[in-house]
């Protein structure tokens, strides 16, 4: 079946096609208004649906009947938006669905179509944790007489859910998520001006958390919609570092759903506006910086675009220069050792496997303080080895990533799927100790 890069109207008209669906019915079915819709249809390639949008498009198509596929190939193929006009990418004059005209598809009863949408995509991905809660959490509504917490409770409560999960405890962070959602608004009731700026800064930062526990999960299209949600946050409080920091978790939602041209475009971008619009003259500043201009550089490397990692990288190490130290300002964990660590993931991500492991031996382990971080470089250590074939030393590496952060091995779909191949392509003792981990660790193989 043909991928779809990036959704246009014509391709989502020709879905609607396939499924042999009215304007109406495919509306309801998405969870979306029906003027929606019908704008895709009439702008045709000239309208990019928005982000969480593009997400459910993904999943009807890969929830359709195999007769449902052929049509929609074969509509593309005539013409209604070909294989070829997807590679050589959207028309110049394209236009972005925002949303923003009206539509109402952010009101909760399209969120809740979409949540058991996009939810049924879910289903099974991994075996721990229980994401479900934190799905309804997310699409529940709720009203501004609610219970509400104080801010200085709620700011508490929102870092407590940044620690839990820098420090891999899942299980834990999706807890506080699901309490603190429903939080949320009655928090915002009454507020105004530079109070209602802060609240919503510590929104996105709440939807940052849910967005990233959902990525380690693997609920891409979920992830995406939090990770819009941080940015519309982000963006109502006004705070230029705030918005730098949800294109960080927007930039790796967009990733995860395989749009890693547009995570370089967007990681580039916000950087650049943070620069411009701060002078990076503070640490936060300094620290979101570098961590998106990281970001985009394992983006450009997903690409094979060498030459943009490189140079992504090297401005990440000017970042970190100027930061001065290892810190976590802002929850970025960002410094000279992080840099090290990114070098590492893009080494290995272009597929230069002794490299990555070269450049692993070089870290200084006793500074990276962050157990999801430290649990990372291991996993990426495993995949090297895995790939050079050396499969003791990736089981080994895999190991001491358990004993970092337990939750973010089991959790992981990319773990699993490391123990698999280690389970698969290695011979005699080591695949029966691959096994045998992988049992005891909660790995489905």
């Amino acid at each position: 079946m043909a991928t779809v890069t990036t959704w246009t109207g014509q391709d989502a008209n020709a879905l609607r096609n396939a499924l042999r669906m009215s304007v109406t019915a495919f509306a309801e079915h998405l969870g979306v208004a029906r003027r929606t819709v019908a704008k895709w249809s009439s702008r045709g390639d000239k309208v990019l649906p928005r982000a969480d949008m593009q997400a459910a498009l993904d999943t009807v198509l890969s929830r359709a009947t195999p007769e449902v596929r052929e049509r929609f190939e074969a509509l593309r193929a005539k013409g209604t938006s070909g294989a070829a006009a997807d590679a050589a990418g959207p028309p110049a004059d394209i236009q972005a669905d925002t949303g923003a005209d009206g539509d109402g598809d952010s009101g909760s009863d399209g969120d809740v179509r979409r949540r058991d949408l996009l939810r049924g995509a879910a289903i099974g991905i991994a075996a721990t944790p229980n994401v479900a809660p934190l799905l309804d959490a997310l699409f529940t509504f709720t009203t501004s007489d609610s219970a509400a917490l104080s801010i200085p409770h709620f700011t508490r409560a929102v870092a407590a859910a940044k620690v839990d999960y820098q420090a891999c405890r899942y299980e834990r962070v999706l807890d506080r998520l699901v309490t603190l959602l429903p939080s949320l608004e009655p928090v915002k009731f009454g507020t105004e001006g530079e109070q209602r700026q802060r609240v919503e800064a510590l929104a996105a930062d709440l939807y940052h958390v849910v967005g990233s526990v959902l990525l380690k999960v693997g609920d891409r299209g979920m992830a995406l919609i939090a990770a819009e949600r941080s940015a519309r946050a982000a963006a109502l409080s006004e705070d230029p570092v705030a918005i730098a920091a949800s294109a960080r978790i927007m930039t790796h939602a967009l990733m995860g759903n395989s749009h890693d041209a547009q995570a370089v475009t967007l990681a580039g971008n916000a950087a650049q506006s943070l620069d411009r619009d701060t002078r990076l003259a503070s640490s936060d500043a300094v620290a979101v910086y570098g961590a998106l201009v990281l970001r985009g550089a394992i983006a450009a490397a997903r690409r094979d675009d060498r030459d943009t990692a490189h140079t992504m990288l090297d401005e990440a190490t000017r970042a970190a220069s100027r930061l001065g130290y290892d810190g976590n300002d802002r929850w970025t964990g960002f410094g000279a050792t992080n840099v090290q660590l990114h070098r590492v993931n893009i080494a290995l991500t272009l597929g230069d496997a002794g490299t990555a492991i070269a450049i692993a031996r070089t870290v200084a382990l006793e500074k990276v303080t962050l157990a999801e971080r430290k649990a990372s470089l291991f996993v990426d250590v495993a995949r090297a080895y895995t790939q050079w074939g050396r499969y003791e030393h990736g089981l080994n590496a895999l190991r001491t990533a358990y004993e970092v952060a337990p939750e973010e091995i089991r959790c992981r779909p990319t773990v699993q799927r490391i123990a698999s191949d280690l389970a698969m392509r290695a011979n005699g003792s080591a695949q029966i100790s691959a096994v045998a981990f992988a049992q005891s660790a909660g790995i489905r193989l």
